[in-house]
């Protein structure tokens, strides 16, 4: 019996995923569009998701491709499949042998295909710059709290946005939540410590849960980014849910990001999982610029004497591993804490204290990093 082909494979492997709200496999459901591979075991694919589907279905096409011998990286498009021309057909039992569909090759439900979607040039926004980390509960939105109002501080006009859909916390650190005007078809952005600010934190209540599907979420960082009157900035600095989600996706298929950092803590788990989300970047064309090592040692007020609570050099093994700098080592400090349930970043409440000297260093090499520039208007 001749060995299979890569695309056979795949085929086989994508039959088993199974789509609850259709009764069927994704192939049979002809939600899998424009299957490319490389002879070196790269594979790209089109996925097709409706607003009902479950979003986890990306994951488990990754998933089921990725365990394939011989595939070395996989990069899954997400579309939604209601801007495609007619109506979806029944689904189909999968039948052995059954090819998908090539890059190139047209479908054979003869339904018109879902373009892609091309990346908009915001030249307004300026400098876009996302900050991501690979797990939760490393101080992601803190820091790109405290990087935003430090370059604001150099005289920079700073807009933040809070791409965290599902756990929205700028508002609290920056100290405003209500809810922001609207003037024509433009959301005005609320303004806190010389920072514009946007957040799905003001549009819905504190206690409403966040569920939302892919397509949903890059029609919310679409909107973010094209419907809210940010004026002419010189940094925009998006805070990201943590992971490797349909957040991340979104912004880099709805915009140019210039750059990424990456947040992690010493600890070996955060660093393993800031490694797929600085690999995830790069997958997609964004350049990391660096890595930032949060909770990196306890400093004792009385002695100065220095403690790695978390364990130490995560930060500084995952830059090496990238070939990355790792752009600032920020300490455990409890008035961080503080001020970010007060609504008063460490750079502004207490600018000298070791915290916030790490975080204006790190808002300044920053703008080494990328520079300074004047964006074009629109």
């Amino acid at each position: 019996m001749p060995a299979q082909s890569l695309q056979e494979r795949i085929a086989g492997a994508l039959v088993r995923v199974r789509n609850n709200r259709v009764g069927s496999d994704v192939v049979s459901a002809e939600q899998v569009r424009d299957v490319a591979t490389t002879t070196d075991g790269r594979v790209r694919l089109t996925l097709l998701l409706d607003p009902a589907d479950d979003a986890a279905l990306v994951g488990e096409v990754r998933s089921a491709i990725a365990g394939i011998e011989g595939v070395r990286d996989v990069r899954v498009d997400v579309r939604d499949s209601s801007s495609a021309a007619g109506s979806p057909p029944a689904p189909k039992p999968p039948a052995a042998g059954r090819s998908l569909p090539v890059m190139g090759q047209k479908p054979k439900s003869q339904r018109a295909a879902v373009p892609a979607p091309t990346p908009v040039a915001y030249p307004n926004l300026g400098h876009i710059v996302a900050v991501s980390s690979g797990k939760g509960g490393v101080g992601k939105s803190t820091v790109a709290t405290n990087i935003a109002v430090a370059l604001a501080q150099t005289g920079a006009r700073v807009g933040l946005m809070d791409g965290d859909i599902y756990g929205p916390n700028i508002p609290a650190m920056l100290g405003v939540n209500e809810q922001p005007e609207v003037r024509g078809e433009k959301i005005i952005p609320l303004e806190a410590h010389g920072v514009k600010v946007m957040s799905l934190g003001f549009l819905v209540e504190r206690d409403q849960p966040a569920i939302w599907r892919g397509p949903i979420i890059m029609k919310i960082i679409t909107q973010f980014l094209r419907d809210v009157m940010w004026g002419e900035l010189d940094y925009f600095i998006v805070d990201l849910p943590p992971g490797t989600g349909d957040a991340q996706l979104s912004l880099v298929q709805a915009t140019h990001v210039e750059g990424a950092l990456i947040v992690t803590t010493p600890q070996e788990v955060s660093t393993g999982d800031a490694l797929r989300g600085a690999k995830m970047f790069q997958r997609v064309g964004v350049p990391v610029l660096g890595i930032i090592e949060n909770m990196s040692y306890f400093e004792c007020p009385h002695c100065n004497a220095q403690t790695t609570i978390f364990g130490s050099g995560g930060g500084e093994r995952l830059a090496k591993e990238l070939g990355l700098p790792l752009l600032a080592r920020i300490p455990l400090y409890p008035q961080i804490l503080q001020g970010g349930d007060s609504g008063t970043p460490i750079v502004v409440a207490e600018p000298a204290s070791v915290a916030g000297r790490a975080l204006l260093d790190l808002g300044r090499r920053l703008v080494d990093l990328i520079g300074r520039s004047n964006p074009a208007t629109v």
